[in-house]
């Protein structure tokens, strides 16, 4: 964060839902100060006026899900993390849980404390998301099934103290032996559950909800379809209004009329995530994802037997597939910001409201982005 006292100014602004042209706001040590239309600005002081004449103004990104980027993964370390962090943040991700793939609970408990550590120095770091080891072998995706583990209470409590109070979320398959008794520790310990990587049927994953879980990690992907017989997680997902549902936008893991559809079918309850891995921003290759080399094609990230292993995709990405998919731009920009800001307790961000914090991104008229602002917390 800088100390600039900053107005922003005659911005088509998209926030809350609503889109209001002619915006202006006022950043004061970090947060937003005042905010208005037309040239009500005028009155004010400020060490920079920034003409949005033409652009889209909206809050910062937030994103649930992501593993890497610029050529670096998240287990390989805290520097790793900050150059994957750099390269999101140029693309309007202001914020974000830092997410893990399956690994040995020696190698978890070292890269949970090292998110940690890097959490209390980095505000933009929001605190870590284990995707593994509580998986279904059957729908492991790009984890290594041999890093695969039964949520026991002493392995979920073993990562609990690891994370030092840092673990924002853990995605496990609800129908292994234990699922529901972890559901309940882990929420207990305030980490979001999300239902993720299973063979949960439609009731398997309403007891999950009930037990406490509140979000499904990327829908259709690593468990079972929706059917109009057998529903599935999606289904069950898209029924219950605490549930926050995680979509890829990136063209690949979902059809753009699935991610329309999803959400026409939740709304106020779609957040947009990555779940980059390390080649989001760098170049095609061949890269490692926990223990699994995955080779990345035309940006298209898989394993040698063609299973997606994560994706290459930026937020600001994310935003167009989903406008050209048909989903309203106010819609589209909540998906990035107050919905998952939300989902993980964390109100004051993905907003402009005056008091919140003052995560900004600047767009095009076609929605690259032009500039990114950062408040704090």
């Amino acid at each position: 964060m800088d100390d600039v006292t900053r107005i922003i100014q005659s911005a088509r602004l998209i926030d809350a839902g609503a889109e209001t042209p002619d915006a202006w706001i006022r950043i004061e040590a970090g947060r937003v100060a005042a905010s208005g239309t037309g040239d009500s600005w005028r009155s004010l002081g400020a060490d920079e006026v920034v003409d949005a004449s033409g652009a889209v103004l909206t809050p910062g990104f937030v994103d649930l899900h992501g593993h890497g980027g610029g050529g670096r993964a998240h287990e390989d370390g805290i520097e790793a993390i900050r150059v994957a962090r750099a390269t999101h943040l140029a693309h309007g991700t202001t914020r974000a849980v830092i997410s893990l793939v399956a690994g040995s609970p020696a190698d978890l408990a070292t890269r949970l404390g090292a998110i940690a550590e890097l959490a209390e120095a980095d505000a933009s770091v929001l605190g870590a998301h284990l995707e593994g080891p509580f998986l279904d072998p059957a729908h492991h995706g790009a984890h290594d099934p041999a890093l695969l583990l039964t949520p026991t209470p002493e392995a979920v409590a073993a990562l609990i103290e690891a994370a030092r109070g840092s673990l924002v979320q853990v995605t496990l398959a609800p129908e292994l032996p234990g699922g529901h008794d972890a559901i309940a520790r882990f929420a207990a310990a305030g980490v979001v559950v999300a239902v993720g990587h299973t063979d949960a049927d439609v009731e398997a994953t309403r007891r999950a909800f009930d037990a406490g879980a509140t979000l499904l990690t990327h829908a259709f992907n690593a468990m079972p379809g929706l059917h109009h017989r057998a529903p599935g997680p999606v289904g069950a997902a898209t029924g219950d209004p605490r549930v926050t549902l995680e979509v890829i936008a990136d063209g690949v893991h979902l059809h753009p009329d699935v991610i329309r559809m999803l959400f026409a079918a939740a709304p106020g309850r779609i957040a947009l995530v990555t779940d980059a891995m390390a080649a989001a921003g760098a170049a095609d290759g061949t890269y490692l994802l926990g223990s699994l080399s995955v080779t990345v094609d035309a940006g298209v990230a898989r394993l040698a037997d063609g299973t997606i292993a994560g994706s290459t995709l930026t937020q600001d990405a994310a935003l167009r597939t989903a406008v050209a998919a048909g989903v309203a731009l106010p819609d589209a920009v909540a998906a990035l910001t107050a919905t998952p800001a939300r989902t993980i307790g964390r109100p004051e961000l993905g907003s402009l409201a005056v008091g919140a914090v003052a995560d900004a991104v600047l767009l095009s008229a076609d929605l690259h982005v032009r500039r990114v602002f950062s408040g704090t917390v």
